[in-house]
């Protein structure tokens, strides 16, 4: 593990691995560098690219302070650019697109970008959160009702029936999820009311691809497709068999494919 001082003095940790062009791999809601995707992902990609792959503030072993603001988390990807040289790739998992794509567009030296599943709502096929869904989330993780937390973001955020989330609560993992709840408002804030933001994909002119799973949720496919229509330099891919839990090694070959074109 390695660690770089973002503008604000919080430390952002990072595992690096392989040789190549950099590559920065931004993590979605309830993840971290040792994610099991996230770190397969890394695995799959380092015979190819210098891969940088970092828990977000708040998360893992990465310092956090008390507000949080979307422009903190932009430095954060800032300090790892000037780390990795000054020119990157990235990758973004669910709102960790968003997080790339706010970078882009604020100028950050990035020459491409990928994203999976970025949860866009571009219809009315689903409701969207309610305007204080980041302050409810962010209440409920401050009383320490980190499960809460959790099911009121998966079934509010992103549409998980609430039986399935029921089911879920007893698992193993549940308690890794419960470790993340704080980190949760902050996605929200990111994603703001799940609107596409279409100003801010078009004034990103590098490549972009824009993935999403032939299994994954209608709502967000649609969203997929829609943001790669808006990018100037967009391209759309779905992956066959895929779904929200996308294999990493069927998602590191389409990423492979795309960066070295």
């Amino acid at each position: 593990m390695s660690t770089v001082q973002s503008s604000d003095g919080t430390n952002i940790a990072f595992d690096r691995s392989g040789e190549g062009a950099p590559l920065i791999l931004v993590g979605g809601a309830f993840s971290e560098r040792a994610h099991p995707v996230m770190a397969q992902l890394a695995e799959q990609m380092a015979p190819h690219f210098t891969v940088y792959n970092y828990d977000r503030r708040g998360r893992g072993d990465s310092g956090d302070v008390e507000t949080y603001d979307i422009e903190r988390e932009i430095d954060d990807l800032e300090a790892l650019i000037a780390e990795a040289g000054g020119s990157v790739r990235i990758f973004g998992m669910s709102s960790g697109g968003n997080l790339a794509f706010a970078a882009a567009a604020r100028g950050l030296d990035i020459t491409q970008i990928a994203a999976y599943d970025p949860p866009f709502m571009v219809d009315e096929s689903r409701p969207r959160p309610p305007a204080d869904f980041a302050e409810r989330l962010a209440a409920l993780a401050a009383e320490d009702r980190r499960g809460d937390a959790v099911e009121l973001f998966m079934v509010t955020g992103m549409g998980v029936p609430a039986e399935i989330v029921a089911q879920m609560r007893p698992a193993p993992f549940w308690q890794g999820l419960e470790s993340l709840a704080h980190t949760l408002a902050y996605d929200s804030v990111l994603m703001g009311d799940f609107t596409l933001p279409t100003e801010r994909l078009r004034a990103i002119s590098v490549p972009v691809l824009v993935m999403d799973g032939e299994k994954t949720a209608p709502w967000l496919r649609t969203a997929a497709r829609t943001a790669a229509e808006t990018l100037p330099a967009g391209q759309h891919r779905s992956l066959p068999d895929q779904d929200a839990a996308v294999d990493p090694a069927v998602l590191a070959i389409e990423l492979k494919n795309f960066l070295v074109a």
